[in-house]
């Protein structure tokens, strides 16, 4: 029987379905009728019911409706595809009027030439790969421990000599690649549930801080003596070490000088290492007016700038009346102390000689302004809500941030100073006072504002900073650390879970088995990743890390993706660290915005009430201060035209070759892989364009 051309009985086949409805009449010249729903019964009324079949007409307009929507989902992709060459082009014309400054010398570009290298023979891979899905070579999957189960075809069934090259290359890479990538990979993946494992026992630490309300406190008021005199404020050094902070020192000082302490009992030292002489003058005006406002406050410069911050630092503390002074606090040029700051250090090293360090937590001004500092945020608030909590309660060490601290003179002393042969003077000083036996205190409710950076640049920057300094340092200490007297436990605490598997193993196997083994185990089957290894665990890794920023939770899926795309910065830093490469030294003032300047100091100007400026030379120096703002603003206009935003060659490299693992994955369908390798390949390609963080026009 031929088929029938007419949809409309299928569009309205219906069956026997409903319940009887009974319909009563209030009038009693009308009866009462029952219908018992679809059957004969309704055939007597089907010709009252004009026009509500489906017909024809109607269903050319739901197929009419389908293709539009259809149209506009290929239009949306094509305008998303349009969006993305568009800012591939305006990324290319604006890095022509721009300087091209490399970023790194030509001896550290190996990495950037292996991933060129795995990109071309990815793309040689895929299309020979086409080659036979075209021609319909599909075998079984083989198995690595069973490579037998690989059917090879007998001379009879080869069909010419381009099969043969295929299965000479399946030949080939069951004997002598697939298994070094699964040995790979299996090391990888125990590294990853070493890491995993101590994420998890950091958490289950902090769940306990938490349940059992365990925080450093003050038994009694600290600024009362036992024999009722009056207590002795010990004396406070407060240092600021900056560089070219134009944007954020006036509110940095502004801060400091507002900070809650006997006047006679604390010196603020400005140790600026600007090289403008401008943004020299312009600080050395802030210092000056504080002064003349009677506080104890001095500008400290530099002719010759070496070490970079830890020369600055210890160059401050040669000063001949440091020795008068107890305590240090030291913030950077972002930071804003609250008033209260030492009120709330200060009285923890009272009664606890063996005290050497009391370290503040950080919070942030600017965590909402985008998609970068969102992201920053949820590693930060980890950081310090975990790890610095948990080490410094039971642990009893933690790195030291640089900034928000306050240090004891003596334990700064007796670990050797401050040191000029790391990039990372914070941790070397924070591990070299722990071999001496000095105990550090982590305040979780201490908070200090400051900024975190806003462009990919200056992040990509700061963290190959810190992740290339402690290689550095693991290098030089290592034989102290050993030889040191301290109990074997905290040895092991510093060499295998500070330094080995929080600072090496994890940029390692996250770059090595997410961006290197995946996609190439797409091109080698046989030594195909588990699902659970990419889909699960990650994802279980991310919801520890923002359970201390549950507000971030929506994004979790970016935060997983732009982790895995900053593996290759934090790797590319841990190699040039640990084998001392030229970019290992490099220093790089994190830039900054100083977006909360203005309404803060415009706050402090009603809070705080403060003498007028004396009259001479301060009057003279204020003239001068707004003449050199102007000229500032006019100077800096016309040359924020000429900067762009980078291209990164290493990311756009990583981008391509998992974009085209990707597309490899289709013909042999696994699913999560694919949808994997996309995703994280366009993360690649955001960041690559330098499409995450601050725009600049």
């Amino acid at each position: 029987m031929a088929p029938r051309s007419d949809f409309s009985d299928w569009w309205a086949k219906d069956s026997r379905k409903g319940t009887p409805v009974v319909v009563t009449m209030e009038n009693p010249n009308y009866s009462v009728l029952q219908i018992d729903g679809p059957g004969d019964e309704q055939e007597s009324f089907r010709s009252m019911d004009k026009g509500r079949g489906k017909n024809a007409k109607q269903f050319t307009w739901v197929l009419l409706l389908k293709a539009h929507r259809a149209v506009g989902c290929v239009a949306w992709v094509a305008a998303a595809l349009w969006t993305l060459l568009g800012a591939i082009k305006k990324r290319l014309v604006s890095r022509q009027g721009a300087e091209a400054q490399s970023d790194k010398p030509r001896k550290a570009r190996l990495l950037l030439t292996l991933l060129r290298m795995f990109l071309a023979l990815s793309l040689i891979a895929f299309a020979f790969e086409l080659v036979a899905h075209r021609n319909g070579w599909h075998f079984p999957k083989p198995n690595l421990r069973l490579p037998e189960n690989l059917h090879m075809p007998k001379k009879i069934e080869v069909q010419g000599w381009l099969h043969l090259a295929y299965l000479s290359w399946l030949s080939f890479r069951v004997d002598y690649i697939a298994y070094p990538i699964q040995i790979l990979s299996y090391i990888c993946i125990i590294l990853f549930i070493i890491q995993s494992a101590d994420r998890m026992i950091l958490c289950l630490g902090c769940f306990w801080i938490k349940l059992n309300k365990i925080k450093p406190r003050i038994d009694e008021d600290p600024f009362e003596s036992g024999d009722g005199s009056e207590y002795q404020y010990p004396m406070v050094l407060v240092q600021i070490p900056m560089c070219n902070e134009r944007e954020v020192y006036e509110q940095s000082i502004s801060a400091v000088c507002q900070i809650d302490w006997p006047k006679d009992r604390l010196l603020v030292q400005v140790l600026d290492d600007s090289d403008d002489e401008s943004i020299q003058f312009l600080i050395r005006a802030e210092v000056s007016k504080w002064s003349q406002r009677g506080v104890n406050i001095v500008y400290r410069h530099r002719m010759v700038r070496t070490g970079y911050k830890a020369g600055n630092l210890n160059s401050a503390m040669s000063c001949h009346y440091v020795r008068n002074y107890e305590f240090v606090a030291i913030f950077d040029a972002d930071f804003q102390p609250d008033p209260d700051f030492l009120k709330l250090t200060i009285p923890h090293f009272k009664g606890n000689p063996e005290l050497g360090l009391v370290q503040a937590r950080w919070s942030f001004v600017n965590r909402d302004e985008n998609l970068l500092t969102r992201l920053q945020y949820i590693n930060l608030c980890f950081h310090f809500e975990v790890e610095q909590q948990v080490n410094g309660v039971f642990c009893n060490f933690f790195g030291f941030n640089g900034t928000a601290g306050v240090w004891r003179i003596k334990a700064l002393e007796e670990s050797g100073g401050w040191l000029e042969r790391t990039t990372v003077e914070d941790m070397d000083i924070a591990v070299r006072a722990h071999l001496k036996g000095w105990k550090f205190m982590f305040l979780n409710d201490v908070k200090v504002l400051c900024e975190i950076p806003e462009s990919y640049e200056a992040y990509r920057k700061q963290q190959h900073r810190w992740h290339s300094g402690p290689m550095q340092l693991f290098r030089l200490c290592l034989p102290d650390i050993i030889a040191s007297k301290i109990s074997i436990w905290k040895k092991a605490n510093l060499i295998l879970l500070f330094f080995l598997l929080r600072k090496l193993i994890l940029p390692f196997y996250s770059f090595t088995l997410f961006c290197v083994i995946l996609p190439f185990s797409m091109f080698v089957p046989e030594a195909e990743l588990p699902v659970w290894v990419i889909c699960y665990v990650p994802v279980l890794m991310s919801v520890l890390n923002i359970l201390p920023a549950l507000r971030s939770f929506p994004f979790i899926v970016p935060y997983l993706l732009f982790e895995n795309t900053m593996s290759v910065t934090k790797f590319n830093a841990m190699v040039s660290g640990l084998f001392q490469l030229g970019s290992s030294y490099e220093w790089v003032v994190t830039k900054k915005t100083g977006r909360s300047s203005e309404s803060d100091l415009l706050e402090a100007a009603e809070s705080f009430a403060l003498p007028t400026l004396h009259s001479g030379a301060s009057e003279s120096g204020l003239g001068e201060l707004n003449r050199l703002k102007e000229q500032e603003h006019t100077a800096t206009a016309p040359s924020a035209v000429k900067k762009a935003n980078k291209i990164y060659k290493k990311e756009l490299a990583l981008a391509l070759l998992l974009l085209v693992a990707a597309a490899r994955s289709l013909l042999s369908a696994q699913g999560i892989h694919f949808y994997f390798l996309l995703f994280q390949g366009v993360s690649f390609l955001l960041v690559g364009l330098d499409l995450i963080g601050e725009q600049i026009n």
